[in-house]
């Protein structure tokens, strides 16, 4: 793959080779397409071979952090006398993500095969898809396609004459960003509330219900059966040498043609924006997430860095979810981080001080600086708020709060000492809450109101 190629030959459409289809989430579609054909092949493998052979062909965690499926599975203990479990983690909340709920939208059935796949190699016969309960279409549709798999034989008693034996359960959350990390949907999944819990011991030790547990992102189990039916060599020829196969990107925002484009891990945002018709006419790239709002935000001098996990883990950032969140030059950056950082004052857990203290600390000099009534060592304190975060809170929602934050504040420092010298937003004069000579009438300071307070 080079520069060079033509743009519409980068896409390759695996997951998503379906979704024009008339019903795609269908059982009869998905079978049209070779759908199933990757769970006879692993039935008629060891277990243990079809972890060794995920784990050969080097597919990574599609939810963030890029650890190696196989790998995760190899983690299981066998012969120890306890249940094993599965657990989808279909919780898709993070900022600008939309891949999991498309595709379970669109095509449910890549999700069941690959859950049964892995559920064979992990010797678990139940396993649960913990879904982000908003998207009650995808719960609905969800339903229906495990029903049929059901009416198939393809889950419950006897699969397919094989003497394996799967039930599916598919759980709607209620709505909490933080049961996003897998510890604390585990929790949540057990009926608790949803916070992270300390490890060691880690789920495939001590996971659901205290058995050993394997938790995977929508995509990462998706990808499997791809791989047992067309074959490793297949997959690792996609991509590159440490990151192969196909991925879904996710590009939104100020794009002409924002959407989901299916193609190898190594391509970059300026291949994907000839694909989707570039930045929104008559405007310019100004800075853009690899990953979603948690990682670290890039410019347009980096629109060639490699869209893997060492490309752009070594550009500073973090391919995460592959959430391409394209912001043009009308952006406010300070407006921008204001609105994540609420995000995740708001989603936080509450069950450490640095997050808990840390983000609600981080809104109010933000709304502050924005707001025109930013002070000296409104920058520092930032800084220093972020680094008391970053590293030092219970989970790694901490973590992406202050990215943000630290990513802009380098790439952007400018634009924030023009909200402290002007004493107003430069992109939005109107919405500024000082006059030249003091406050608007019946406007109270940050500092009045925590006096009030």
């Amino acid at each position: 793959m080079t520069s060079a190629e033509p743009a519409e030959k980068l896409l390759t459409p695996v997951l998503s080779d379906s979704w024009d289809d008339s019903r795609p989430w269908t059982l009869d579609t998905y079978r049209r397409h070779h759908g199933y054909e990757g769970l006879k092949a692993a039935l008629a493998m060891p277990p243990d071979d079809v972890i060794a052979l995920v784990k050969d062909s080097g597919l990574r965690g599609r939810g963030g952090a890029g650890f190696p499926t196989g790998m995760k599975w190899q983690f299981i203990p066998q012969n120890d006398g306890k249940p094993h479990y599965l657990v989808v983690n279909a919780d898709e909340s993070e900022p600008g993500t939309c891949k999991d709920i498309p595709l379970l939208f669109a095509n449910p059935h890549a999700l069941i095969e690959g859950m049964i796949i892995a559920s064979y190699a992990i010797r678990c016969d139940h396993a649960f898809i913990y879904l982000r309960g908003e998207v009650v279409p995808v719960l609905r549709r969800l339903h229906a396609a495990v029903a049929e798999a059901y009416g198939a034989g393809l889950l419950g008693r006897n699969i397919l004459g094989s003497g394996v034996d799967l039930d599916i359960t598919v759980h709607a959350g209620a709505g909490a960003y933080i049961c996003g990390e897998e510890t604390a949907l585990l929790d949540s999944l057990e009926g608790r509330r949803g916070q992270p819990r300390l490890r060691p011991p880690f789920p495939a030790i001590a996971g659901l219900y205290a058995c050993p547990t394997v938790v995977n992102n929508v995509e990462s189990i998706a990808s499997v059966p791809p791989i047992l039916s067309r074959g490793k060599e297949w997959f690792k020829a996609l991509g590159t040498e440490k990151s192969p196969g196909f991925t879904l990107y996710s590009l939104s925002g100020h794009v002409t043609n924002p959407g989901q484009y299916e193609a190898p891990l190594g391509v970059t945002l300026r291949q994907l924006l000839d694909l989707s018709g570039g930045v929104r006419a008559g405007h310019r790239l100004k800075f853009w997430t690899p990953g979603g709002s948690s990682t670290p935000m890039f410019t347009d001098e980096h629109l060639d860095v490699p869209l893997d996990y060492e490309g752009v883990g070594a550009a500073g950032s973090m391919l995460g979810t592959k959430a391409l969140q394209v912001f043009d030059e009308t952006t406010c950056v300070v407006r921008a981080v204001t609105r994540w950082t609420e995000f995740y004052a708001h989603e936080s857990c509450g069950k450490c001080t640095p997050c808990r203290e840390g983000t609600y600390w981080l809104v109010q000099l933000l709304k502050r600086i924005e707001a025109g009534q930013g002070v000296d060592g409104d920058l520092e304190k930032l800084l220093d708020i972020a680094d008391n975060i970053n590293g030092k809170s219970f989970c790694a929602l901490g973590d992406g709060a202050a990215s943000p934050i630290v990513s802009s504040l380098q790439h952007f420092r400018a634009e924030y000492e023009q909200h402290l010298a002007e004493r107003r937003c430069p992109f939005d004069p109107a919405a500024s809450t000082v006059w030249a000579d003091g406050p608007r009438p019946g406007h109270q300071s940050a500092t009045e109101r925590e006096v009030h307070a």
